[in-house]
């Protein structure tokens, strides 16, 4: 099969269209997975208890980034799931794998955040 590279948006049209579909996106993760809803929420309670905190901006961008990389593994670990649906809703032991590979980079960027969380607060 050819890619058809002839019918892409290319310039201000492209970042336009990107944009939106990044909107879409953050709105279908936000009504649609509560896990995603429940890691906004820390999120922006974190970020804004971070400002409250005897911190350097480097700190506060670490402390930041490491929720941040939450959000980017829950998207991640969603649009695998989305795909793996896709292929076929059967009971598949790869399916079943890639999935829980998924969720397993979900925890581990929870452990990064509280390493680092844990790291700048305690020392």
């Amino acid at each position: 099969m050819k890619f058809d590279n002839n019918n892409k948006k290319t310039g201000i049209n492209r970042i336009i269209s990107a944009f939106e579909n990044t909107c879409k996106g953050f709105y279908w993760l936000s009504k649609n997975e509560a896990a995603f809803k429940q890691e906004i929420i820390l999120t922006i309670t974190l970020t804004i208890v971070s400002f409250f905190l005897d911190v350097n901006a480097l700190e506060r961008t670490l402390l930041i980034a490491s929720l941040l990389l939450i959000l980017l593994t829950e998207t991640l670990n969603t649009a695998i799931e989305a795909v793996v649906d896709r292929v076929g809703l059967e009971l598949h032991e790869l399916s079943g794998l890639a999935k829980d590979l998924g969720s397993t980079a979900v925890f581990i960027s929870f452990t990064i955040a509280v390493v680092v969380w844990g790291g700048i607060l305690c020392f």
